[in-house]
C-alpha cells in the first residue's frame, strides 16, 4: 500500500512538473491526480496512519528523497523485521528453558508420588490408629466441656463457697447475696436432674446445696441480729445491706420473724429512752424544754407528750418501711403493724400514769372536754399510721379518752345536781338567774372547744348530742322548778327569757338544729300565754273585759243581752268611751312583764298578736251588740267605731 501511495505521489509530482500534460482530458495521470484531489483524507484512516508513519523518517521533501523513498521504506521494513526476529528468538529460547524446567518438575513430582504411595502403604496402620485417637480425643474434649458446663451450673466457685462459709463475725457484703442467690438457683435447677437418669448426682447436689443454704441463712441471721441490736440510737439509719438481708430472710419465716422481733426490741428501748429524755431532759442544748416543765398546763403537757409519740410512731413506721421495702412475702403490712405496736408498747405505762394524774386532778369540765377531744384526735391520727387499733399505745390512748370523757360527764352531772340541790329564785326583772348564766357560759366554752377541735366530724356530732343532754335538760328542769311559784305572766316571761338565752347560746354552734327547734317550740308555748295575758290586760283596762265575757257566755235562751246586769245601754256607752281612750294611745296599755323581755322582737310579736286578739274581741262584741235580738236602741251611737276603724287605729 505504501508503494501505491508512493506511485501516486510520484505521478502527482510529475504532473505538476508538466502542466501541459494536465490539459489532456484522457490522460491517465490526469485522472489519477483528479481522483487524488477529490479524495478526502479526513475519512481515510489508513491513509492518515500511513502519512503519520511516513512523517517519522521522511523529514526532507526533496527530489532526491522522493526518488529514494521506496528504498528507504523497504530498508526500514527490513530493519523492523530483523528486530522482530531477534526478539522472538530470545522468547523462543526462554520458552525452551521453561519447558525444560516443567519437564524436570514433572519428573520430580512423579518420583515424589511414587515415594508417597510407598510411604502410605507402609504407614496405613499408624494412620488408622491416629484417626482413632483423634476421635477419642474429640469425645473426651466434648465430655470435658459437658463436665465444665455441669459444674458451672450446679456447683459454686471457690470464691463463692469461701464467701458463704466465712467467719462468724465476718461482715456481709454484696457478694454474699450473689452467692446465696446462686445457691438458691442451683437448688431449684437441680430438680431437673431428678427427672433424668442422673438422680444420684441430683440428690447429692441438692443435699449439698441445702446444707450450704441453711449454713448461709444462719450466718445471715446472726449478722442481721447483731445489726438490729445496734439500732438503739434515737436516729436510726437502715443500711442497704440490712434491707437485702431481710429480703433474703423472708424465705425462712422463723429467722425473718426473729430478726423483726430483735429490731422491734432494740427500737422499743430507743423509743422509751427517748420519751423519758423528752420528759425530763428535753432536747440537745435544752431546746425544746423538758415536757415535765409544762405539767402545770394540762393541755400543753398532754399535747406535747402525744405529739412526741405521734412523731416517734411515724419515724418508726418509716424505719420499718425502709427495712422491709424489698420484702415481697404476703403479710408485710401486718408485720409492720405488729412491730410498730411492739415498739410503742414501752411508752404506754409512763404515758398512762401522767395522763391519769392530769385527769384525776379534776382540772374542770371544759379542760376535761378539751383533753378528751385531744386524745380522740391523736388516737385517730396514730391509728392511721399504725394501721390497726389493737396496738397497746392506741388502747392506752383510748382508755385515757374514755376516762377523760367519763370525768367530763361526771363533772357536768355534778354541776347539774348542785343546781338542783339549791334552786335559785328568779330575779325581780324575771331575767335568767346567775346559775343559769354560769351554766350557759360553761356550755358556751364547751361548745367552742368542741367546734375548734380536730376530731373527725362524725365523732364530734355524736358527742354533741350527749353534751347538750347533760347540760340543757337539767337547765330546763331548773327553770321550770324555779318558776313554779310565780304567776302566769311572770312565769311565762321568766321562761321566755331563759329559753331565749339558751337559744341564742346554741345558735352560734353547729349540730344544734334539733335543740334549737325544741327550744323554739317551748318559747312559742310561753308566748301564747303572754299574748293571751296581754290581750286580757288590755281588755280589762279598756273596759271591754266584762262585756266580752258576757258576749261569750250569753245564749239566745237567756233573752236579750241588754237585760243582763251592767249590760244596759248606759253601761255599754261608758265602756265604749273608756275603750276609745285606749284607741287614742294603745301603747300605754302594756303589761309590766313585757318590759322585762330580753328580746325586742319577741316583745313586738306579743304586742302585735295581742292587738289582733283585741281586734277580734271587738269584732265579736260589735256583732253581738248591733244585733236586733239584743234590743239595743240606736246601736250606731252606742258603738260609734266600726271594726275596720278599730283595726286601722290599732295597726
Amino acid at each position: 500500500m505504501a508503494d501505491n501511495k508512493l506511485e501516486i505521489a510520484t505521478d502527482s509530482s510529475t504532473a505538476l512538473q508538466n502542466p501541459n500534460a494536465s490539459s489532456q482530458p484522457n490522460n491517465p495521470l490526469s485522472r489519477k491526480l483528479n481522483k487524488i484531489l477529490e479524495t478526502r483524507l479526513d475519512n481515510d484512516k489508513e491513509m492518515l496512519e500511513a502519512l503519520k508513519a511516513l512523517s517519522v523518517f521522511f523529514t526532507d521533501n526533496s527530489l532526491r528523497t522522493r526518488r529514494n523513498l521506496r528504498g528507504d521504506i523497504e530498508r526500514r521494513s527490513l530493519s523492523i523485521n530483523e528486530d522482530f526476529a531477534r526478539i522472538f528468538k530470545d522468547v523462543k529460547e526462554a520458552l525452551e528453558s521453561v519447558h525444560e524446567d516443567v519437564q524436570a518438575m514433572s519428573t520430580c513430582s512423579d518420583e515424589m508420588t511414587n515415594r508417597l504411595k510407598a510411604a502410605k502403604e507402609q504407614t496405613q496402620d499408624l494412620i488408622v490408629k491416629t484417626n482413632k485417637l483423634q476421635g477419642e480425643n474429640h469425645r473426651l474434649e466434648l465430655r470435658a466441656q459437658v463436665a465444665r458446663a455441669f459444674l458451672a451450673k450446679f456447683q459454686l466457685s471457690n470464691e463463692e463457697t469461701a464467701t458463704l462459709r466465712g467467719a462468724r463475725d465476718a461482715p456481709i457484703t454484696e457478694d454474699f447475696f450473689k452467692a446465696l442467690s446462686r445457691v438458691k438457683h442451683i437448688h431449684e435447677d437441680v430438680k431437673i436432674l431428678l427427672r433424668t437418669n442422673q438422680q444420684t448426682a441430683g440428690l447429692e447436689i441438692m443435699e449439698q446445696m441445702a446444707v450450704l443454704q441453711e449454713t448461709s441463712y444462719e450466718q445471715l441471721y446472726r449478722w442481721a441480729q447483731n445489726e438490729c441490736r445496734g439500732l438503739t440510737h434515737e436516729t436510726c439509719d437502715i443500711c442497704p445491706v440490712l434491707t437485702q438481708a431481710m429480703e433474703a430472710l423472708q424465705d425462712r419465716p422463723v429467722l425473718y420473724k426473729y430478726t423483726l422481733d430483735e429490731f422491734g426490741t432494740a427500737r422499743r428501748c430507743a423509743v422509751v429512752r427517748g420519751f423519758i429524755d423528752a420528759l425530763t431532759r428535753g432536747g440537745l442544748g435544752g431546746t425544746p424544754r423538758p415536757i415535765e416543765m409544762h405539767s402545770h398546763d394540762p393541755m400543753r403537757y398532754v399535747g406535747d407528750m402525744l405529739a412526741w409519740l405521734h412523731q416517734a410512731t411515724a419515724s418508726e413506721k418509716e424505719h420499718l418501711e425502709a427495712l422491709l421495702k424489698q420484702v415481697t412475702v404476703q403479710g408485710v403490712e401486718e408485720n409492720m403493724q405488729e412491730v410498730v405496736g411492739h415498739i410503742t408498747e414501752g411508752v404506754c405505762r409512763p404515758l398512762k400514769v401522767r395522763i391519769e394524774q392530769v385527769i384525776v386532778a379534776e382540772p374542770g369540765a371544759v379542760l376535761l372536754y378539751k383533753l378528751s377531744n385531744l386524745l380522740k384526735f391523736y388516737h385517730h391520727t396514730i391509728s392511721s399510721i399504725i394501721g390497726t387499733s389493737v396496738a397497746s399505745l392506741l388502747i392506752t390512748i383510748e382508755e385515757m379518752h374514755i376516762l377523760s370523757k367519763k370525768m367530763f360527764f361526771n363533772s357536768l352531772s355534778l354541776h347539774a345536781s348542785r343546781l338542783m340541790d339549791k334552786v335559785e329564785l328568779p330575779p325581780a326583772d324575771l331575767g335568767p338567774t346567775s346559775s343559769l348564766t354560769q351554766t350557759l357560759s360553761l356550755l358556751r366554752e364547751v361548745l367552742a372547744s368542741h367546734d375548734s377541735s380536730v376530731v373527725p366530724l362524725d365523732a364530734r356530732q355524736a358527742d354533741f348530742a350527749q353534751v347538750l343532754s347533760c347540760i340543757l335538760d337539767p337547765l330546763l328542769q331548773l327553770c321550770t322548778v324555779s318558776a313554779s311559784n310565780l304567776g302566769t305572766a311572770d312565769m311565762a316571761t321568766y321562761m321566755v327569757n331563759s329559753l331565749y338565752v339558751m337559744k341564742t347560746t346554741l345558735a352560734l354552734f353547729e349540730f344544734t338544729d334539733k335543740r334549737l327547734e325544741m327550744l323554739e317550740f317551748q318559747i312559742e308555748a310561753h308566748l301564747d300565754t303572754l299574748i293571751n295575758e296581754q290581750a286580757s290586760y288590755v281588755l280589762t283596762r279598756a273596759g271591754l273585759s266584762y262585756i266580752y265575757s258576757c258576749v261569750q257566755q250569753h245564749s239566745a235562751e237567756q233573752g236579750p243581752l241588754s237585760l243582763l246586769p251592767s249590760m244596759d245601754s248606759s253601761s255599754v256607752k261608758a265602756a265604749m268611751v273608756q275603750f276609745d281612750r285606749y284607741l287614742s294611745s294603745p301603747d300605754t296599755l302594756v303589761m309590766p312583764q313585757l318590759n322585762f323581755l330580753l328580746s325586742a322582737a319577741i316583745k313586738e310579736q306579743i304586742f302585735r298578736q295581742s292587738t289582733e286578739l283585741v281586734c277580734r274581741a271587738y269584732v265579736e262584741v260589735h256583732t253581738v251588740l248591733t244585733s236586733p235580738a239584743n234590743s239595743y236602741k240606736d246601736p250606731e251611737n252606742l258603738l260609734p267605731r266600726s271594726p275596720q276603724q278599730v283595726q286601722t287605729l290599732l295597726s
